[in-house]
C-alpha cells in the first residue's frame, strides 16, 4: 500500500523559513516523478515544484528563487525547503508520487505565513 506522509508545515513570520517532508512507502520511490502541490482557501490545487527521477526540477514562477526541492531516493524522503516566505504562500502542502498516468497523494500539511 502506497503512502505519503508530510510533515513540517507550522505558523512562521513573512521573510522566515520552513521545510516539508514528505515520507513515501509502498512504492518504489527512485522511479517516481515527486512533487509538491498546494492548495489555499478557495483556490485550485498548483504545483509548486517537482523533480524526476534524474533529480530534473522545475518550480512555478511564484516560487522561484526562494523555493528548493530535493529528494533522497535511499531514504525514500522527498523535501521542500522554504525561504523568505510571504502570506501568500499559506495553504496546505501536498506531497505528491506520479509515475505513468498514476498519482499518489499525501493528507497534506498546512503552512500558515503571517504578515
Amino acid at each position: 500500500q502506497v503512502q505519503l506522509v508530510e510533515s513540517g508545515g507550522g505558523l512562521v513570520q513573512a521573510g522566515g523559513s520552513l521545510r516539508l517532508s514528505c515520507a513515501a512507502s509502498g512504492v518504489i520511490f527512485s522511479i517516481y516523478l515527486m512533487a509538491w502541490y498546494r492548495q489555499a482557501p478557495g483556490k485550485q490545487r498548483e504545483l509548486v515544484a517537482y523533480i524526476t527521477s534524474t533529480g530534473r526540477t522545475k518550480y512555478a514562477d511564484s516560487v522561484k528563487g526562494r523555493f528548493t526541492i530535493s529528494r533522497d531516493n535511499p531514504e525514500n524522503m522527498v523535501y521542500l525547503q522554504m525561504s523568505s516566505l510571504k502570506p501568500e504562500d499559506t495553504a496546505v502542502y501536498y506531497c505528491n508520487a506520479h509515475r505513468d498516468a498514476v498519482d499518489y497523494w499525501g493528507q497534506g500539511t498546512q503552512v500558515t505565513v503571517s504578515s
